[in-house]
């Protein structure tokens, strides 16, 4: 592309003075020091080895207890998570799992006494998942966190395990599916009683350079972030079907084959970093969803999703690469019945740009049969010949700024040659892969396919016309003013998340509405965004970034800035609608 990138791969919120943040053990056990007893919660995934050890070599404990020691036994804990995980690939089924229920009672009594008994006589350490279970009633407490991205890569690395497990090693997609349904879940649940009384907040991520920052400053941060427009840590990741514009728009180094993916959105998933001074404390994003879900997602979405966040934008590069896998996301009832999901995946698929050959698959040919397509589906899954896709699924030509709906049921897939941003709801483990066009993943083994479970969600009357006329560019001018324009994109009616895009050259008016507003610069070089009643400073964001407008934040403007100033701009605003849309 014939541009400077000009994207942000680190934006970060600035949250107080470099003094707030004690960065490296030495420094961490300096300011630790006049506490008797120290609880460490690990969150898991975090190196609770590194952890003890560099306390130990600059803070004298006259004993230390390690909490994981009194987790059930890996054959106790396998048991407990079989009927949750099953033996799927890919899916288990939501739980009330609390991290608790991973330990052995006998032997959390027995520590607890060992604790309280050591205390006596001198300084004490408890860390460890489950740590917190253990301490007397005034021990300093201090929360190691860790970003989920990166305890995706200590997985890939075969560098820790599931808990308790002594399991590391295994292949990825069971690492995380123990982690996406069980221990991810019991963490956060007790996470979510933790962070309103935590002394002090330990980012781990690097785990030679700890920061340690208080937990009045951690929350004081978080209560500022959700008061302003803020970007989270976006992530790149290659895949079988990847391509190579984003490493042009968005900067990336070439040292992986493609890049596939970019979860640009997606606070479960996604980092925030909270600026003190040069200092960059990293924390998961869905602390901020934990700890001010009023301010951040307004009284009605948090009503609706309680601390979760429910819309989701991220990236899917095809260019110079190839077709998605064709599939299909369940339904509600579906998803609702065999996961235990509250709501399901529906989203749309809007062109950031596309080469001349781009396409979408959507929806279904008029005329065919389901069980003759379900009955080839299963051949080509077994080998015996490619499954023809364009015999029984609408390919639709694709330009930058066409806008595909794709509520849950519906078949479809990014063809090669596009770069997509997908506006979705969060629950993005759901996906039926029904054909993955004979190709191999990147670890050279066939990608899971679920054409039974597809097959059930499949909605057979959606075709051709019906698609056309309901999914395709359903675009409707909104309001039409001096300097800009504001259009009806999506989504569809079986949709929660409502898309408006605006196309400006001067300065435009925008509202949460009560709700949380998310956006993304489709077009222009860098706009910057303002609050009328001077409320927060303001903030500028560039082309391709996605940023988080909180509920809170009320009023403010958007116009062109820099290089775009006197050019025409276009945002893509998502949000939860709170009626349906006419």
């Amino acid at each position: 592309m014939a541009r400077k990138s000009n994207y942000d791969k680190f934006p970060f919120v600035a949250a107080g003075s470099a003094g707030e943040c004690s960065v490296g053990w030495e420094a961490v056990a300096a300011r630790l020091g006049p506490h008797s007893v120290i609880c460490v919660e690990c969150y898991p995934g975090v190196f609770t080895g590194q952890v003890i050890e560099g306390m130990r070599a600059h803070w004298r404990a006259q004993a230390i207890f390690f909490s994981e020691e009194c987790l059930k036994s890996p054959e106790e804990l396998r048991a407990m998570l079989h009927p949750l995980l099953g033996t799927d690939r890919v899916f288990g089924r939501m739980n009330g799992l609390t991290l608790r229920d991973y330990f052995d009672d006998a032997a959390l009594g027995e520590m607890r006494i060992a604790v309280e008994s050591a205390a006596a006589q001198g300084p004490v350490l408890v860390a460890g998942a489950g740590a917190s279970l253990l301490t007397p009633l005034g021990a300093t407490l201090v929360y190691a966190d860790m970003a989920r991205w990166e305890i995706q890569l200590r997985f890939r690395r075969g560098e820790i395990g599931n808990l308790g497990l002594n399991n590391a090693g295994e292949h990825f997609a069971a690492l995380y599916k123990c982690g996406y349904f069980a221990e991810w879940r019991a963490a956060d649940r007790l996470k979510k009683s933790l962070l309103p009384k935590i002394d002090y907040l330990l980012d781990t991520n690097q785990p030679q350079q700890p920061k340690l920052i208080s937990g009045d400053a951690f929350r004081q941060a978080l209560a500022h972030t959700a008061r302003r427009p803020f970007r989270v840590v976006p992530y790149f990741d290659p895949g079988p079907w990847g391509g190579h514009w984003m490493e042009e728009v968005c900067d990336l180094p070439r040292d992986v084959p493609n890049h596939a993916w970019c979860f640009d959105c997606v606070p479960e998933e996604n980092s925030l970093l909270l600026g003190f001074g040069p200092h960059r404390v990293e924390v998961p994003a869905i602390d901020l969803v934990f700890s001010e879900p009023r301010a951040l997602l307004g009284e009605a979405v948090h009503g609706r999703f309680g601390t979760e966040f429910p819309i989701r934008f991220d990236f899917l590069d095809t260019m110079g690469g190839g077709n998605l896998s064709l599939q299909v996301h369940p339904l509600t009832e579906y998803i609702q019945d065999r996961f235990g999901m509250n709501y399901t995946q529906d989203e749309s698929y809007y062109l950031l740009d596309a080469g001349e050959d781009a396409t979408v698959f959507l929806g279904l040919k008029d005329g065919i049969s389901s069980k003759e397509m379900v009955d080839d589906l299963y051949r080509a899954q077994e080998g015996a010949e490619d499954f023809l896709a364009e015999k029984y699924v609408n390919r639709w030509p694709a330009k930058k700024h066409d806008h595909f709906l794709i509520p849950a049921g519906t078949i479809h897939c990014s063809g090669a040659e596009s770069m997509v941003l997908e506006i979705s709801a969060t629950p993005y483990i759901f996906t039926f892969k029904l054909w993955d066009w004979g190709r191999l993943g990147l670890d050279d083994k066939p990608r899971p396919i679920h054409i039974e479970h597809g097959a059930a969600n499949i909605q057979w009357d959606r075709k051709t016309e019906w698609v056309k006329e309901n999914l395709i560019n359903r675009f409707e001018t909104v309001c039409e003013q001096d300097g800009w324009r504001e259009e009806h994109t999506g989504l569809h009616m079986r949709e929660f998340i409502e898309t408006r895009r605006h196309w400006f050259r001067g300065t435009v008016l925008h509202h949460t509405g009560c709700g949380v507003n998310v956006l993304n610069l489709v077009e222009g070089d860098e706009v910057v965004v303002e609050s009328p009643s001077g409320a927060f400073e303001p903030f500028v964001v560039h082309y391709a970034e996605t940023w988080i407008i909180p509920a809170a934040v009320s009023a403010y403007t958007i116009r062109p800035h820099g290089r775009s100033e006197g050019k025409q701009c276009a945002t893509i605003k998502a949000y939860v609608r709170t009626e349906p849309h006419a």
